[in-house]
């Protein structure tokens, strides 16, 4: 079977509002409980992260984007004064998400009728944790290769804040009062992330021919493994651990998913720190070098998605035990600017980074994306193409 060459030719970010500081986050989200976290300095200082977006108005607290919404104004970035592709050209529409606006329909068709200005088109939803938005852009990588489609889009969205907002928690707090008749905490691995993630979305526009105006990417390979048959849930929403198993939300009764903010993201701290970079870099990139013949001194650019700014040391070591060391003058990151935006990251990530570099033809870029939710993980291996060169 003929397969084509598949081209990123365009890449979108959308952050809703204005960038909130660490000094304002709790204005926006509410403090639980009526009393500052005393956990939040610790994970800002430990998380590097100084800005980040919410799509939420800080001054009403409503909020001011859908996930859909955001995902949809991010695909409209992408053909706004684009002389090559119009919008009404993409047959193929690949949307992923950690947390959709609802359980069903899909949060693909969800986006797809954000965008009324577009015809009928093949849509697929990807769901899962930070991996979510790379399983999107494969399902398209492949659309385009195998000739399917000539021009599709893929995109990846986050509004962390619709579940993070301190009324989220109230009926859990005011169940802990009552059973302590004291002023409770909230559990930590629910107020670690409240401070950990925040809202974005990004879009990519493939199209088996190159960008006859910019630079483009051509994809090489994108890898994805996950390793859930050897490791038990650690980043997780709608669903709890009872006696050591893991149980959804449809085994809990209505009250006690409200008691317990079921529906808020926890994440077990210790086992993420045990075991992400053993899982998500070295037995994950050690296949993959395997199965590519890939070379550390063919790496121009390494672009890693990472939660916190803890992770970046232990992610260099993590290289090195598998003899891959990629000097830090190569990284590139805006976690610092842009927050963690789970699975829309690394799609802000290489936006700004091809808007801020000046890159060259035949310049090599790999892409780490982990996520915690079961241990998966995905490496992707770019190259920088100028069209006048493209054979």
């Amino acid at each position: 079977m003929k397969t084509h060459n598949v081209y990123i030719n365009k890449i979108a970010a959308f952050l809703p509002n204005n960038p909130v500081d660490n000094s304002s986050m709790e204005n926006v989200l509410g403090q639980v409980g009526h009393k500052p976290s005393r956990a939040r300095a610790i994970i800002l200082k430990s998380n590097g992260i100084k800005t980040r977006y919410y799509a939420i108005d800080p001054h009403t607290r409503q909020a001011t984007h859908s996930n859909a919404n955001l995902a949809a104004q991010a695909i409209k970035l992408l053909f706004k004064d684009n002389h090559q592709f119009g919008i009404n050209e993409m047959t193929f529409l690949a949307c992923g998400t950690s947390y959709p606006d609802q359980i069903m329909p899909g949060h693909g068709v969800m986006v797809h009728g954000e965008l009324n200005e577009t015809h009928p088109c093949e849509v697929h939803s990807s769901s899962g944790v930070c991996v979510a938005g790379m399983s999107a852009l494969k399902h398209t990588f492949n659309a385009v290769k195998v000739g399917d489609h000539c021009t599709a889009v893929s995109c990846a969205s986050e509004t962390a804040s619709a579940v993070m907002r301190s009324e989220n928690f109230e009926a859990e707090i005011e169940q802990k009062v009552k059973a302590l008749s004291t002023q409770p905490e909230l559990a930590f691995e629910k107020d670690f992330l409240r401070w950990m993630l925040s809202d974005g979305a990004g879009a990519m526009l493939l199209s088996s021919k190159p960008n006859s105006h910019q630079l483009s990417l051509k994809i090489h390979w994108i890898d994805i493994l996950s390793y859930a048959n050897e490791m038990p849930a650690c980043m997780y929403a709608g669903g709890d651990y009872y006696q050591d198993q893991f149980i959804g939300w449809k085994q809990f009764t209505q009250l006690d998913q409200q008691n317990q903010s079921l529906l808020s993201v926890k994440q077990n701290v210790k086992m993420l720190n045990e075991n992400i970079v053993k899982y998500t870099v070295e037995k994950m990139l050690a296949n993959s070098i395997k199965k590519h013949d890939l070379k550390k001194n063919d790496i121009d650019y390494f672009l890693p998605h990472y939660s916190s700014h803890y992770f970046r040391e232990k992610l260099y070591q993590g290289l090195i035990n598998i003899d891959f060391e990629i000097p830090y003058e190569k990284w590139f990151t805006n976690l610092t600017s842009k927050g963690n935006t789970g699975s829309a990251s690394i799609y802000i990530i290489l936006e700004e980074f091809l808007r801020t570099h000046s890159l060259k033809h035949g310049q090599k870029i790999l892409c780490y994306i982990p996520e915690s939710g079961r241990f998966s993980s995905c490496f992707m291996l770019l190259e920088v193409i100028d069209a006048n060169q493209e054979n």
